[in-house]
């Protein structure tokens, strides 16, 4: 299989424009200062910096046919300028561009579709843009308006459909349509679990049993791995990683500030007003030692400092750990019990399950009569790196093999 997407030395900068206004102390010297300058016919109340802000520097890489590949970073990084100039809607500021074969772009909600042509319409405007004649479209239409269950409104304008209902028709029509290339964007978060799971399927199929190539710019990490081979990580504008999904998607994990073993825990508002609350969290050795990563096969332990208001019936603190892709993996809450007034610290011990390498996030909750009064979502993160007792069997590090690496008990004996 060939080279079908080739990009060479990309760049792409914007020149951002900053208004300095001057500043007034009051009404009336804004009046006469205005005034001067009807006479005098010279602006004088905006001074004006242009700042060159570059989205993309530098960006190489390829793509072979029938390949899916992930286009994952933070918010800013040049995920979405990136698929624009693939797509041909913005053109590099420097570097070169190769493609081979039709692209269908889905980037936004409405890319591509007449707000007031129907859906019907759409379908073969969309049709003609890639190039496909009238009977070429007429064959998949039925599928694609199965595809996008719209059957009730293709005759309704476009303008009057839910986001929803815009992009089940809009990826329907891109990724039947038969073109070579298919670029989605974060788009797909829009829809329904049941949608988004249909349309990795469909991404599936058209790249392994038809040869076609996708590209997936998604923040769901899970949807990333499942459907990509192959990861491009983004970071300011330029190519941090490239290769294997696996290791782009755990680098771009690994790559925030998870190196520290002490939180300071977000305060609720008006957090001295309620029941209590958590203030700090260590991850500790199983000697108390402050750590910041993990050995895979260690004992580790979490000290939560928290501070009780007033005196608490049924109090419990509970820790939950999760996936960086947001699977709850366990949840260990403390006995109930009636506590008073006062300053705590608790201390939940890992002895007993040992994780794969990787990362994942620390949820925090303080309830009393059965109600809670606080909860953080992700109060840490804590890494299992891959130095430790068992690393060595990379059989069993492999997150493919499970994340939880404690051994069943296993007895083999003669028949």
């Amino acid at each position: 299989m060939g080279t079908v997407i080739k990009v060479e030395d990309i760049s792409k900068s914007y020149v951002l424009t900053h208004q300095h206004k001057e500043q007034y102390v009051a009404l009336r010297d804004v009046i006469t200062h205005r005034a001067k300058n009807i006479f005098s016919k010279k602006k004088q109340n905006h001074t004006s910096g242009k700042e060159v802000f570059w989205a993309l520097k530098d960006v190489s890489f390829e793509v072979n046919q029938g390949d899916r590949i992930g286009i994952i970073g933070r918010n800013g990084a040049g995920k979405s300028t990136l698929l624009k100039i693939l797509s041909r809607i913005t053109e590099p500021t420097k570097g070169k561009i190769s493609i081979k074969g039709r692209v269908a772009s889905l980037l936004e909600v409405g890319t591509g579709f007449h707000p007031e042509l129907t859906g019907r319409e759409n379908i073969f405007l969309n049709g003609s843009i890639l190039g496909m004649s009238r009977v070429e479209i007429k064959s998949k239409f039925d599928e694609i308006v199965a595809f996008a269950e719209v059957e009730k409104f293709l005759d309704t304008p476009v303008k009057r459909y839910s986001s929803g209902m815009y992009v089940r028709l809009a990826f329907a029509v891109a990724a039947h349509l038969e073109p070579e290339i298919l670029i989605v964007d974060e788009v797909l978060a829009v829809g329904d679990a049941q949608f988004q799971s249909k349309c990795l399927g469909k991404m599936e199929d058209v790249s392994k049993n038809q040869g076609r190539t996708v590209l997936f710019v998604s923040h769901n990490m899970q949807a990333v791995q499942k459907l990509c081979q192959t990861g491009l990580l983004l970071q300011a504008g330029k190519v941090i990683e490239h290769g294997n999904i696996d290791n782009v998607v755990n680098k771009y994990l690994t790559s925030t500030d998870i190196s520290k073993a002490v939180y300071e825990i977000s305060l609720p508002a008006e957090h001295e007003l309620i029941q209590g609350f958590a203030y700090r969290l260590q991850i500790e050795d199983e000697h108390a030692n402050l750590l910041s990563e993990i050995p895979v096969g260690g004992k580790w332990q979490v000290r939560i400092f928290f501070r009780l208001n007033k005196k608490t019936e049924k109090f419990v603190i509970g820790l939950g750990i999760v996936t960086s892709l947001d699977l709850p993996l366990r949840t260990s809450w403390s006995e109930s019990k009636d506590m008073e007034k006062g300053e705590y610290q608790v201390v939940f011990k890992n002895n007993d399950v040992l994780f794969t390498t990787g990362v994942y996030k620390l949820v925090v909750g303080l309830s009393g009569n059965l109600k809670a009064f606080h909860y953080v979502e992700e109060a840490a993160r804590i890494m299992i790196s891959d130095a430790g007792v068992i690393a060595y069997n990379t059989r069993v590090v492999n997150t493919k093999s499970g994340l939880i690496l404690n051994p069943m008990e296993i007895i083999i004996s003669e028949k």
